[in-house]
């Protein structure tokens, strides 16, 4: 039985994510979360829901993934979220990402919504990806 692709897909998102050096900056470390320790300092990114169903071939087993990541700001303006989700947008949007025990077919950016929580305190975006594996 191979490994999930979910959580193989989620390694290698979060692995490429805190590569980049401009990205760790805008979030003051490398600051991208399953789940995010309580009390963490805003911005971060943590990975929101993701939903994943057979996409199977007559010569290969395969799943396709769609997947959420949010930006968590600590301004009240949604600017600071955006300017993270653009870059990672950027960084995600075809990458050759490398899976355990999965190919990485593709890797699409799909949308971006925003939202003021805590009576407009912070920001969020969450960013929406669509993406195929096959089992190797």
């Amino acid at each position: 039985m191979s490994a999930s692709p979910v959580l193989a897909l989620r390694r290698a998102v979060r692995a490429a994510l805190v590569a980049d050096p401009g990205l760790v900056a805008a979030l003051g470390g490398p600051h991208v979360f399953d789940e995010a320790p309580p009390r963490q300092k805003r911005p971060y990114v943590a990975f929101g829901d993701a939903s994943a169903r057979d996409w199977s071939v007559s010569l290969s087993s395969g799943d396709e993934q769609v997947f959420v990541l949010t930006v968590w700001s600590g301004e009240r303006g949604v600017r600071e979220a955006l300017e993270i989700a653009a870059r990672i947008v950027a960084l995600l949007s075809d990458a050759a990402l490398v899976l355990a025990g999965h190919r990485l077919i593709d890797l699409s950016y799909v949308a971006t919504a925003t939202r003021r929580e805590q009576n407009g305190r912070f920001a969020r975006a969450d960013i929406r990806f669509r993406a195929t594996t096959e089992v190797l």
